[in-house]
């Protein structure tokens, strides 16, 4: 279950850059290692040797993927960039049934209606995170309307918190 927290867009943006530059640091360090001694181990001197390059680069690659799960994704300083993938996640397995999420709202149906409100609140968290306020507008207008839609039905609004039978509940409920 993905739960939206309260984060400050300045500090989210400052450390996802800091993560980003050490994460690509890390990763040229590996690769210009990786290449250096492929070509040391296996290549010709004076020969052509980018495919023993490449394979370097190919290596670090999979070596920074095993990092990134392994190592870097429980750090501290990761957890704004690990934070943004959860929620973009949430939000995309909503994106990928809102022909169901919007059919069964017209409908009336609650788990729904939660589902949507809690989309809203991601998207809009997202948005301000990353610092796109183009789109906020339009975003704002309907997370209004479903709020008081949500508010006279006496359904709570405070739709932090995604829980994944909703999305089934929803596919289910349309078919």
């Amino acid at each position: 279950m993905f739960e939206i927290q309260p984060m400050n867009a300045e500090a989210y943006r400052q450390q996802t850059r800091r993560s980003t530059v050490m994460i690509a640091l890390i990763f040229l360090a590996l690769a210009m290692a990786l290449s250096t001694l492929a070509v040391a181990v296996f290549g010709e001197p004076g020969g052509d040797n980018l495919r023993f390059n490449i394979g370097g680069v190919f290596a670090a690659v999979l070596v920074m993927v095993a990092l990134m799960r392994q190592v870097f994704w429980t750090r501290p300083w990761m957890a704004p960039a690990v934070y943004s993938w959860q929620l973009k996640r949430s939000l995309m397995s909503i994106t990928n049934v809102m022909h169901h999420v919007t059919t069964a709202v017209e409908a009336g149906d609650p788990t729904a209606m939660k589902l949507l409100r809690f989309y809203h609140l991601g998207l809009s968290q997202m948005h301000q995170l990353d610092g796109n306020s183009s789109d906020h507008g339009q975003l704002n207008r309907e997370m209004e309307q479903h709020k008081a839609r949500m508010d006279a039905l006496g359904i709570d609004t405070e739709q932090t918190r995604l829980d994944p039978a909703w999305i089934e509940t929803v596919k289910q409920a349309s078919r």
